[in-house]
């Protein structure tokens, strides 16, 4: 059964074997991805409400979206973090 199973994968899976030095890169990659979009959404957020306060033509419902999406993915990107924290005092907390 097992061999069905494994033959219905494809071999880039099968045979999917990442270097540390890899992994490192694509995590570091990764969260420098995640910051930036972060980044992008606070930039974003903080000009339609600029535009909102100077009166141009803009839609208040967009503001208020483009904010809350801004908030949401600041508070995910803070307990983000925190979870890391807590992880790294976990395992400096194990004794050898």
């Amino acid at each position: 059964m097992i061999d069905r199973i494994q033959r219905t994968l494809p071999s880039a899976v099968q045979q999917q074997a990442i270097k540390p030095a890899e992994a490192q890169r694509a995590f570091s990659q990764f969260l420098k991805e995640a910051i930036n979009e972060v980044n992008k959404q606070q930039i974003e957020s903080d000009l339609l409400t600029t535009k909102l306060a100077k009166g141009e033509n803009v839609d208040l419902h967009n503001v208020m979206i483009a904010s809350q999406k801004a908030s949401v993915s600041l508070q995910l990107a803070i307990e983000v973090r925190n979870k890391v924290i807590e992880a790294y005092q976990e395992v400096m907390r194990m004794q050898v």
